[in-house]
C-alpha cells in the first residue's frame, strides 16, 4: 500500500544556508518513499537560491523579496503543498532516517488525532532533549517538560497529550488546517505554534508527543543576531494575544490576570537587573495587547463560534500542568527565551 504524501514545509531566511544544506542532506536517508520538501527562502541575500537549485533540484523553492517571518512564510509554503499531511520543519533540524513513519501511522491509525510531535533532541549535546512536551500551567507561562534533561529517561520515552507542540517539528493534517486555518501573520514569529495547537484541541482533536520518532535540533540559528528584547516583545505579546482568541471565558479568567501580574513582575525584574531594552519590550507587548483589542476580540469570536467544538473541560486535563516555582526562575536567567517557547 502506498504511504500518503506528506510535505514538508522548511524556511531558511538570515543567510542560513549552512544549515539548511544539512538539513536537506538528512533527507537523502529518509526511508519514507512519499514526502516532497517546499522550500521558502525568506529574502536571503548570500547564495542560497543558487545552491538549493544546484544541489537540491528536487526541492521545490519559493523566494520572497521581503522576510515574510516564521508564520506567513509558512502559509506561503502551505500553498504550494500537494500532500495529506504537511509537516513543518526548521532549517536547523537534521532528522533521522525512520523519523517519518511514526508520525504518519500515528494519523492513518486514530482520526482524532490532530498534531504528532517527534523526540526533538539536541544536535550539539546529543544525549539532552530539546523537546519532549510543552504544557500549560496556571500561570500561563509554558511548561517545557523535560528541556534539557537526558534523552534517554523512561518518562520521556512514553507517548504523551501535549499543550503545544515545538515549531521545530511537526506534522498535521491538511484538513485540520482548511478547517481552523494555519498561523496567525499578525504573530511573524513566537508562539505561533502553541496558538495553531490550542485551536486543533478546540475542534475536537489531539497533539501528541510520541518517541518513537527522532529528530535533532541545533536552535536558535535564525534568531542570533535578533536582540532579547526584540525575542521577548514578540513572545509575550504573541502568548497573551492567543489566550485572548482562545481561551473558554472561564479559563481565561482564572489565567490572563495571573499572567499579567507575573509579565510585569518579570518587567521589574529585568529592570532591576538594568536589563532595560527587555523589561520595555515586555512593557511594549502587553501595550500591544491593548492596543490591539478590538482586533484581537474578532478573532475570539471568530474562533469561538466557528472552530471550537469542544469545551475547555474536555481537554484541560491533558495539556495543564503546574511546575515546581523553582521552573520560574528561568524566564529571568535565560532572557534569549528557551523557556518562553521561542
Amino acid at each position: 500500500m502506498k504511504n500518503p504524501l506528506v510535505s514538508v514545509i522548511i524556511l531558511t531566511y538570515a543567510n542560513g544556508l549552512p544549515h539548511v544544506r544539512k538539513c536537506l542532506e538528512s533527507f537523502k536517508n529518509v526511508r519514507f518513499d512519499s514526502y516532497e520538501i517546499i522550500l521558502v527562502d525568506n529574502a536571503s541575500t548570500d547564495n542560497t537560491v543558487l545552491y538549493i537549485r544546484k544541489h537540491f533540484p528536487k526541492v521545490v523553492l519559493i523566494e520572497s523579496k521581503k522576510n515574510l517571518g516564521f508564520c506567513e512564510g509558512n502559509n506561503v509554503g502551505l500553498k504550494k503543498a500537494k500532500g495529506k499531511y504537511i509537516l513543518f520543519l526548521n532549517n536547523d533540524v537534521e532528522v533521522t532516517p525512520g523519523f517519518l513513519e511514526p508520525l504518519v501511522s500515528l494519523m492513518e491509525k486514530d482520526e482524532t488525532m490532530g498534531v504528532v510531535q517527534p523526540k526533538i533532541r539536541q544536535l550539539i549535546e546529543k544525549e539532552k532533549l530539546d523537546a519532549c512536551a510543552s504544557f500549560l500551567t496556571n500561570t500561563g507561562f509554558l511548561y517545557h517538560y523535560g528541556y534539557s534533561q537526558k534523552q534517554s529517561d523512561k518518562k520521556y520515552n512514553k507517548r504523551l497529550f501535549l499543550y503545544s507542540a515545538k515549531g521545530a517539528c511537526f506534522l498535521t493534517r491538511r484538513s485540520i488546517i482548511e478547517k481552523i486555518g494555519l498561523f496567525d501573520k499578525d504573530y511573524f514569529a513566537y508562539f505561533e505554534e502553541t496558538d495553531f495547537c490550542h485551536r486543533v484541541w478546540l475542534a475536537g482533536f489531539t497533539v501528541m508527543y510520541t518517541p518513537a520518532s527522532e529528530i535533532f535540533h541545533l536552535g536558535g540559528a535564525d534568531k542570533k543576531n535578533d536582540h532579547p528584547a526584540t525575542l521577548q516583545f514578540d513572545a509575550y505579546k504573541n502568548r497573551i494575544c492567543t489566550y485572548i482568541k482562545n481561551l473558554s471565558a472561564q479559563e481565561l479568567i482564572k489565567i490572563l490576570p495571573v499572567h499579567l501580574m507575573v509579565c510585569l513582575g518579570v518587567a521589574v525584574a529585568y529592570l532591576l537587573l538594568n536589563r532595560y531594552r527587555i523589561s520595555q519590550g515586555i512593557l511594549k507587548a502587553i501595550v500591544w495587547n491593548i492596543t490591539h483589542s478590538k482586533k484581537t476580540l474578532q478573532k475570539r469570536r471568530d474562533i469561538q463560534k466557528n472552530i471550537r467544538r469542544v469545551s475547555d473541560k474536555s481537554f484541560m486535563n491533558k495539556i495543564k500542568i503546574n511546575p515546581p516555582v523553582s521552573y520560574y526562575k528561568h524566564f529571568l536567567l535565560d532572557p534569549r527565551g528557551k523557556y518562553n517557547d521561542i
